[in-house]
């Protein structure tokens, strides 16, 4: 043997691959698949089904899991593009294209949202609406934010009186408070009364604002709390504010409020098709404004109907766990 040693490895047996372990093979020429591989196609394929079901049919998800899923809707789109990259990275085509499924769907559901809104060049009422919190321990510093904005029309949900209230009246000459809602104004706001929610207390009111372009009527609410489970006041209040609006025979309507109610949330059809959400006309973006410091739901709103909404926005205020919602309008007179 010339006093070589002949040392056969378990990569060189004939031309034959060897994984002594897990006994996997693979001939060089026979291209035979490492039997610790499976096709990724189907399981791309399965996801992209799934969450396509859960965009498009979140509505027939009964319950207290179907509000759940309504409320994190816009989250269910988070893992799509790591299911695209997965399938173009396994080459998996046929995943690949029914991974494009949910896409296309959240795209139809949530994509106006990004697209340009209207121009806010022009406007004749400005509105901003803000749940105050009520643990705010500096609720002045959160009301001289919306100040700021130079509203014409200012709600606050979880109201108070204190020092702040002071100082609203000194710029809104107008007012009308009942419970815990209140609304501030630059023009004469005339009938106000209360909205009875169900909620024992009053949590909504309706007015009559005097705009220089025309009347409005402006309700300001805040619905009943929602919790995983629990979610029965809500329902309630919403469904009575609902058969309040739908018998308002007024040509324009304002609704601004915490609604404990997600832009996408089965609840708030019952107050659409009769009004619509000016972030979504006329903002950019989804305008989530709950918790203040990482938003993920929308249960603030400013809904309409009879006017133009313009612009919309959210804003961050100090002291409260909500982010206010503000909207331009114009009114044709």
């Amino acid at each position: 043997m010339n006093g070589r040693r002949h040392v056969i490895t378990p990569g060189n047996v004939c031309g034959v691959s060897v994984q002594s372990r897990s006994g996997t093979r693979n001939a060089r020429s026979g291209g035979v698949p490492l039997s610790g591989t499976r096709p990724r196609g189907p399981v791309i394929a399965l996801f992209g089904l799934v969450l396509a079901a859960l965009l498009a049919g979140h509505r027939a998800v009964p319950g207290a899991a179907g509000t759940l899923l309504d409320t994190a809707l816009p989250w269910i789109g988070l893992p799509v593009p790591l299911l695209i990259a997965f399938a173009v990275y396994r080459k998996a085509w046929t995943g690949l294209a029914l991974a494009l499924v949910p896409a296309v769907v959240w795209a139809v559901l949530f994509g106006g949202a990004f697209l340009p809104g209207a121009s806010a060049a022009r406007h004749d009422l400005r509105v901003v609406s803000q749940n105050l919190y009520a643990g705010n321990k500096d609720p002045r510093a959160t009301v001289e934010r919306l100040i700021a904005t130079r509203a014409d029309l200012i709600a606050i949900q979880e109201f108070r009186d204190g020092a702040f209230t002071r100082r609203l009246d000194a710029l809104y000459p107008f007012s009308a408070r009942r419970g815990t809602v209140a609304l501030w104004g630059k023009f004469p706001l005339r009938e106000s009364k209360v909205v009875d929610l169900g909620l024992g207390w009053p949590r909504a009111l309706r007015v009559r604002a005097e705009s220089p372009r025309g009347e409005v009527a402006v309700y300001v609410a805040h619905a009943g709390s929602a919790r995983p489970g629990a979610t029965r006041k809500r329902d309630v209040s919403v469904n009575r504010l609902s058969d309040t609006i739908r018998a308002d025979g007024s040509k324009r309507v304002v609704l601004l409020g915490d609604l404990n109610t997600a832009t996408t949330d089965r609840e708030l059809g019952r107050l659409v098709p009769m009004l619509r959400e000016a972030q979504l006309t006329a903002g950019k973006g989804l305008g989530f404004t709950w918790p203040s410091s990482f938003p993920v739901t929308r249960p603030d709103h400013v809904l309409y109907r009879g006017v133009k909404a313009e612009a919309a926005t959210t804003l961050r205020t100090p002291g409260s766990d909500h982010r206010a919602v503000q909207a331009d309008f114009s009114v044709d007179s």
